[in-house]
């Protein structure tokens, strides 16, 4: 599938906006994100948001990803 990245991981990536990734669940997208490019470790520790067809996700490793999906990868969404 093909994972948008905010600016912040695009460096860490070798600057591509986008990086094709295999993934079922968002815990499998975010452990081949850091294998393929392990430069993302720290931005996956202090958290980040997916966002699959347009809904965030936080706290949810275990959400399945779609076939086809539109996938995102934000900063993590704070605030009280």
């Amino acid at each position: 599938m093909r994972v948008g990245l905010w600016g912040s991981l695009r460096p860490h990536a070798r600057g591509a906006e986008t990086v094709e990734l295999e993934a079922e669940t968002i815990r499998d997208l975010l452990a081949a994100l850091e294998a393929a490019h392990p430069g993302v470790a720290p931005y996956l520790k202090t958290g980040i948001a997916v966002s699959i067809d347009g809904v965030i996700y936080q706290n949810s490793p275990g959400q399945r990803i779609p076939d086809g999906a539109e996938v995102y990868l934000l900063p993590r969404l704070r605030g009280g």
